[in-house]
């Protein structure tokens, strides 16, 4: 029996400097004879990114940059695609090695895997040694980590029956796994399918502006325990997670962002 087809689905929006190095890296792929498509979404590109995709043989699909929603977004990209395993990537995320799309789509042969995605640390800040099988309890404890369409695969017929919600602006990813993993599906993450894709150098604005979409996106389906100026303060005291030091902590004006942007969603997020 044929081994079910992989379609890629890339979110682009003026990616010319990384669209190249992605695309390539899904093209070295080493899949065990599974099939691959790759597809490009992009959202009104005024760059050379859509010449690049195309010249790199992805099938560009082009949506209106003023429509764009994550959700949106991978849910055009679906929509589009023949694969039964279906590869959500940011086009700024890079696959460390040849044979990522393969242990990818390795956890579906579980029929209990809705989903699968990797991270090198565990909701505490731990190094992640072994598979998780995330399950709806570990997943309401831990609200915020879990499955990721910055870099993860998705199971098509289940998209099908319950496609990513439009109305999010960010999150769509655990809502979507929320939902399935209340179901009695869970979601592999593996320290193994974690890829290159670094945000904690951009910009101040840039990662409050992230802080709070994702915590409203969070706040609009789930109900998270309180987020006020006593959680913030005391969360900024005295949680160090990825810091070696709670000075180093207190002194990162690119955390303090992401903790004021958190406490701006949330207040946002319970008033949507």
């Amino acid at each position: 029996m044929a081994q079910p087809q992989i379609s890629v689905i890339v979110r682009a929006r003026d990616e010319a400097a990384s669209i190249g190095r992605c695309l390539e890296l899904i093209g070295a792929q080493q899949t065990g004879g599974r099939e691959v498509e790759t597809i490009l979404v992009d959202s009104g590109s005024r760059d050379r990114t859509i010449a690049i995709a195309a010249g790199l043989g992805a099938h560009v699909v082009s949506i209106p940059r003023r429509t764009f929603t994550f959700g949106g977004a991978l849910n055009v990209g679906a929509a589009n695609a023949r694969g039964e395993v279906l590869v959500a990537l940011s086009a700024h995320a890079f696959p460390p090695d040849s044979g990522w799309l393969a242990r990818l789509a390795a956890p579906f042969a579980d029929p209990r895997v809705a989903c699968a995605c990797g991270d090198r640390y565990d909701p505490d800040g731990a190094r992640l040694r072994v598979r998780i099988q995330q399950d709806i309890a570990h997943a309401r404890a831990h609200p915020q980590w879990g499955y990721s369409n910055a870099a993860g695969a998705f199971r098509a017929e289940l998209w099908r029956a319950h496609p990513f919600r439009t109305d999010l602006p960010g999150c769509e990813d655990k809502e979507w796994a929320a939902y399935w993993l209340a179901r009695g599906h869970v979601c592999a993450v593996d320290p193994s399918l974690a890829v290159d894709h670094d945000h904690s150098h951009d910009s101040v604005a840039s990662i409050y502006r992230r802080a709070r979409r994702e915590a409203k996106g969070l706040a609009m389906f789930l109900a998270p325990a309180p987020y006020g100026l006593r959680e913030l303060t005391e969360e900024w005291l005295f949680d160090r997670r990825f810091y070696s030091s709670r000075l180093r902590a207190w002194l990162s004006h690119r955390r303090a962002a992401r903790l004021l942007g958190v406490y701006a969603g949330r207040r946002r997020g319970r008033s949507a």
